[in-house]
């Protein structure tokens, strides 16, 4: 008898059928029936690895959140500044303002016309009279012209009378000189008379005419003149609001297509400083009282200057009082609109051998108190340090520090209550 597979349908498996010469037919029925056992799957397995790797992966991830993640506190930050050595000056009053020009102007033409040539660009300095624009003179100078035609008429008109006077006049003297000695009636040496002194009207008249001629011819002049549009002072353009084509007009003529000016130009010699300083701490500025001004885009930079004037009027709604102050500096980076910093500062008296010397300048939200005491934190190797510190004056915002800090630190503006020495810190700025 031969040997034989059997394939098993349910499982693509196959049972091997081996017949014997000596099997009875039960045994025989046994080897035929179906081996339904699982047989191992490789899919099954795989699956085993891929869960593996997920989990691998899951533990990688965890582990490096938790290394990479920080746990530091972040704060704000403000620097420590000195008020001042020896004879120098302190800070009584600390407001915020503007550059402000005092001399800045829109130049227009004095004529309604359109624009031929525009000679200025933004940036650009110009001196006093400078040739900015020049609008289409054609009528102008056809105005101009006619007076120009009409005055020299009016003097051939004189030359012409002249000559016909000059000729009454020889005329007159002729007829005299013979009416003297009777050779000629009286009433024709009259009638020569009458002429010359018509004569003499009609060029006065004439001479009248000649000189309101040559009037008109400077007013057309002028009128020419108009459509060249100058510099009134020596400045820097800030804005080019014309060109070439356009129609200007020293009017507003509506509807949007009548430019009213040529350009802006800024005289930045007159640059100066408008704050705004609360009426309840007006009392402490006075006029000539000497200023530090920080501009907000060059922090670093302290200009002088002094008080030029306390303009006498309140501002109801805002209940401040417009300071304006003078600046020492005259600098190209100076441009008006720039956000500045005011101190006003008072004199102090040259300090004696055994009197403290002046501290520094830190914000009044940087003080806290810790079991009782004054303190201030600082930051050191991004780690928060505890400062005992011994005040002083309150100067606005800010808090005098005699001792604990030094100018050039940093301390945390407002430390939150669970900030303690050692900490680990981030300035915020630094997240940004």
């Amino acid at each position: 008898m031969t040997q034989g597979l059997c394939p098993d349908r349910l499982h693509g498996n196959y049972s091997t059928i081996v017949p014997t010469p000596m099997s009875q037919p039960n045994d025989l029925l046994n080897e035929l029936k179906i081996d339904r056992r699982p047989q191992p799957s490789g899919s099954r397995s795989g699956l085993w690895i891929a869960l593996g790797i997920v989990v691998l992966l899951g533990v990688l991830a965890t582990g490096w959140w938790f290394f990479l993640r920080d746990d530091r506190i972040a704060v704000q930050t403000a620097p420590v500044l000195a008020i001042g050595q020896g004879g120098g000056s302190a800070s009584v009053l600390d407001a915020t303002g503007y550059v402000v020009a005092r001399r800045m102007a829109t130049v227009s033409s004095k004529i309604t016309g359109r624009v031929q040539d525009v000679l200025i660009e933004e940036g650009q300095r110009v001196a006093e009279g400078e040739v900015m624009a020049r609008l289409d003179p054609v009528d102008a100078q056809a105005q101009h012209d006619l007076a120009a035609a009409q005055l020299s008429a009016a003097r051939s008109q004189i030359d012409s009378l002249g000559a016909q006077l000059r000729e009454a006049d020889a005329n007159v003297k002729r007829l005299q000189a013979l009416i003297e000695r009777r050779l000629v009636p009286r009433s024709q040496y009259e009638q020569a008379l009458a002429q010359r002194d018509s004569l003499k009207a009609q060029k006065t008249t004439a001479e009248r005419n000649a000189r309101v001629a040559a009037e008109s011819l400077a007013i057309a002049g002028n009128g020419l003149d108009n459509t060249v549009v100058r510099a009134p002072f020596a400045g820097v353009v800030i804005a080019k609001a014309a060109q070439p084509g356009e129609i200007v007009s020293p009017l507003s003529a509506g509807g949007g297509f009548t430019r009213t000016g040529i350009g802006t130009i800024v005289d930045m010699d007159s640059l100066e400083v408008e704050v705004d300083v609360n009426e309840a701490f007006i009392g402490r500025v006075q006029p000539g009282m000497p200023i530090q001004a920080t501009l907000n885009a060059y922090p670093d930079w302290k200009i002088p200057g002094a008080v030029i004037a306390i303009i006498p009027t309140a501002d109801r709604g805002k209940a401040t009082v417009r300071v304006r102050v003078g600046l020492d500096a005259k600098d190209d980076r100076i441009v008006p609109d720039m956000g500045v910093r005011v101190s006003f500062l008072e004199e102090t008296a040259q300090p004696q051998a055994d009197q403290p010397q002046p501290g520094v300048l830190v914000p009044a939200s940087a003080i806290v108190r810790r079991d009782g005491k004054a303190v201030a934190f600082t930051i050191s190797n991004d780690s928060a340090r505890l400062q005992a510190v011994t005040l002083g004056r309150s100067l606005g915002n800010d808090r005098e520090v005699m001792s604990g800090l030094a100018a050039g630190q940093r301390v945390i503006t407002d430390p939150p209550e669970n900030l303690v020495d050692g900490s680990a810190v981030r300035d915020a700025a630094d997240i940004r």
